[in-house]
């Protein structure tokens, strides 16, 4: 005998959502802001993302985590640097090219730390 047990559908917050997109939450249209996102919604949101999130993330605003990545520094880097609020991907551009010296520290430090992760991933 099999028992039929309907699936449930999995479902996250906005917030979940807009992280795991790699994307600003407050940058979102509304209605994803409003609303809850499947499983099956946010897979569908990946492998064909409409026109709003394919510019969010090309031009941003972008969340920390996205703006660390592209300089090459951890969020706490970011947060030493006087980095707290989001960036464009223009801005973040400026800064590459600026150079400044904060981020040149940190970009030595987060080398060394990959580094030593390396080193401690091959004992």
């Amino acid at each position: 005998m099999t028992s039929s047990k309907s699936k449930t559908i999995q479902t996250m917050k906005p917030e979940t959502a807009a992280k795991k997109l790699g994307v600003l939450l407050s940058a979102t249209p509304a209605e994803f802001q409003a609303g809850v996102v499947s499983r099956d919604e946010l897979n569908e949101l990946q492998s064909t993302p409409p026109t709003w999130l394919a510019d969010l993330r090309r031009n941003g605003p972008h969340p920390k985590q996205v703006i660390a990545a592209k300089l090459g520094v951890s969020i706490s880097g970011l947060t030493r640097g006087g980095i707290t609020e989001p960036l464009t991907t223009a801005e973040i551009d400026a800064l590459k090219a600026e150079n400044p010296a904060w981020l040149e520290r940190e970009r030595s430090i987060q080398a060394e730390a990959r580094k030593e992760a390396l080193r401690l991933k091959q004992r």
